[in-house]
């Protein structure tokens, strides 16, 4: 299929032409149209696949070519890491990419492998080239109007769009590759892109957090790769083949292991969660594309693809447990927070963690929730991120507190955040359909550690997004007016998300029958109706679920018209709900906040032993792999 060529060229050539636009509105319209050829391409590449029986395609065995491009390429990301690394002063980035380029060169130059095909497409394929156009091409046209606004609130940042658009394209490019790639070398390299890319946008400022936290991910990523590195050379020594199918169908513990612990690492789970909330120095669409809509899923994509060979094993069980462990530890730290983006960053995390758990204990019930669990976490995390940011540039602060009645001095963010959090945690997302499959499938593996990590874990989930949803669609005066400076092209990317999550809602159905199905069948072989429900009670709990949040904004909204009459304030209230006398003769000012339950739950106090434990296992389970301990 030639297509393949231009789903991943369209986008990287966009990505060279950007840097020499320096005009906004013809950089606009760029964007734009390059963002709609990339939907339009997937599109037809779908089509064309659909059309030829759906079956999966094995492509490309003779690519001498393309492999001679992939080691130039890895060889010019190795001297970028190096020369920045060098000019900030860090050594262990350096140390880590010349060691896995290394490694990795020579096996290419030393073994001989038999000609395999070198990228494959299937149900898992097409759904994350649906993520990665859609949420993704949205997210570059958000970033139009956005960036925009950004500068004018950040007028101390260098103003570098061009680059930032040029990295928002390149790593679309990279993320159709890496997940259209059989081959574990072309893997590798595209992994290695998006880490390199994501490292460069969230040093976008150039402060000294900003840095600081670049290089962190990076080295932290570059860990995963060296991961990646590592099963590459042992699969070729000792396998004779580097293909992603036969380390699945071999079975061998230590290229499974390091394959989840490159999938642990970009998936931001602990104990190296870190690099992942220090991404939020970035402006918000490289979090919205980077961080939660389609970089991390490469980690959880990765793991999904390995998770029926992980099935009761050593490995599958260290992957499950780190993935439990991080659910229910992020989602307590996400309690603590107030900055919006960090509460969706430690909600990615804990998000994130559950689709690893289930993906880790490889069986067909826990993967046919973890890909749900990943569509509806990519659609409504990204519309999250935006709709954050968007709240930033309106309101200047993306402080939950200063949200407080967003529904009354902006209504139409207010809903489009409502519908994005009430599709995290009600139905489907949440409790009713995919944590339910996974605790079902829990019960029944015996795995009762991860029934409780799931339980509490989604009790502290609900306890977080229902304070920040409480406070939107609070009724009282309004301090100041707020003037919505949100941008045509902003809002948008914002509806399609919002649409599209309703349409998943009520069609949920029909998308475990025609796409979730097909991909728990291609990997297992075969597929079980997973969804025990009948479709017309599916869809009636569907209907209450999806449109209970926006039916209460919308009556609060329309509350808020109607004359406000004073409440009791413990005094004499002034007039506006605000200030009141008390009984000294004194004025006292009435602050409402949430509870935040910092010293319970405060990132200070839950961290460090979280990450001890975390990595206390992977350094264990390692040494028992390494030993050829078998369970």
């Amino acid at each position: 299929m030639t297509i393949i060529l231009f789903l991943i060229g369209i986008p990287a050539v966009l990505a060279v032409i950007f840097p020499f636009l320096h005009n906004q509105r013809i950089r606009g319209y760029v964007v734009y149209t390059g963002a709609g050829i990339v939907m339009l391409t997937t599109v037809v590449f779908i089509a064309q696949w659909i059309g030829n029986g759906a079956e999966t395609m094995m492509l490309y065995p003779s690519t001498e070519f393309v492999d001679h491009l992939m080691t130039v390429g890895d060889l010019f990301l190795m001297c970028l890491i190096v020369y920045l690394s060098i000019k900030y002063g860090k050594i262990l980035p350096i140390l880590l990419s010349v060691g896995q380029t290394a490694l990795v060169l020579y096996i290419e130059f030393t073994t001989e492998l038999p000609e395999a095909p070198h990228m494959t497409v299937d149900w898992l394929t097409i759904l994350m080239c649906l993520i990665i156009a859609f949420i993704g091409g949205f997210i570059c046209i958000y970033t139009v109007g956005y960036m925009k606004g950004y500068h004018r609130h950040h007028e101390d940042v260098q103003d570098r769009q061009p680059f930032f658009f040029s990295m928002l394209f390149l790593f679309l490019a990279a993320m159709f590759g890496l997940v259209l790639s059989q081959n574990l070398i072309w893997m590798y390299f595209f992994w290695e892109v998006t880490s390199v890319i994501s490292f460069l946008m969230i040093g976008y400022t150039r402060s000294d957090e900003a840095v600081s936290n670049s290089f962190m991910a990076l080295w932290m990523n570059l860990l995963g790769g060296c991961g990646f590195a590592v099963a590459i050379a042992w699969m070729a020594k000792m396998g004779g083949s580097v293909q992603l199918l036969d380390v699945v169908a071999a079975g061998a513990q230590l290229p499974l292991f390091c394959l989840s612990l490159a999938g642990l690492t970009k998936s931001a789970q602990l104990p190296f969660s870190s690099w992942l909330v220090g991404a939020m120095v970035a402006p918000t669409p490289s979090s919205a594309l980077l961080h939660s809509a389609t970089m991390v899923k490469a980690g959880v994509y990765l793991l999904i693809r390995i998770s029926p060979a992980l099935e009761g094993n050593l490995t599958g069980i260290i992957v499950s447990s780190i993935g439990g462990l991080t659910f229910i530890m992020a989602s307590m730290m996400a309690i603590a927070q107030n900055d919006g983006k960090k509460v969706l960053a430690f909600s990615t995390i804990s998000n994130l963690g559950l689709i690893v758990g289930c993906a880790g204990i490889g069986v067909e019930e826990t993967v046919w929730g973890a890909v749900f669990l990943m569509i509806f976490h990519s659609v409504s995390k990204s519309m999250l991120f935006q709709s954050v940011g968007a709240a930033e540039n309106t309101l200047g602060s993306r402080d939950i507190e200063d949200m407080h009645g967003l529904i009354i001095k902006v209504p139409k963010l207010a809903y489009i955040m409502g519908i994005g959090i009430a599709g995290m945690y009600l139905a489907p997302f949440g409790m009713l359909i995919s944590k339910w499959v996974a605790l079902r499938a829990f019960v029944d593996s015996g795995n009762f550690v991860l029934v409780l990590f799931i339980a509490y874990g989604s009790a502290t989930t609900m306890f977080y997004w229902t304070k920040w949803l409480a406070k939107l669609i609070s009724y009282h005066v309004p301090r100041e007016s707020v003037q919505d400076v949100t941008r045509k092209d902003e809002y948008i990317s914002m509806f399609f998300h919002a649409v599209v999550m309703i349409l998943l809602c009520l069609l949920l159905p029909l998308i475990a029958k025609w796409l979730v199905n097909p991909i728990v069948k291609v990997l297992f072989g075969n597929s079980k109706d997973v969804l025990s429900m009948s479709v017309l009670a599916t869809m009636a709990i569907m209907l209450v679920s999806v449109f209970i949040v926006p039916a209460v904004m919308f009556f609060v909204s329309r509350a808020s018209r109607r004359e406000l009459v004073p409440i009791y304030m413990n005094g004499i209230n002034e007039g506006d709900n605000r200030f009141f006398t008390n009984s000294f003769g004194e004025k006292e000012h009435l602050y409402l906040s949430n509870w935040y339950l910092r010293f319970e739950f405060g990132r200070r106090h839950l961290r460090i032993p979280s990450i001890l434990i975390a990595a206390a296992v992977l350094v264990l389970g390692f040494c028992l792999v390494i030993g050829g301990v078998n369970i």
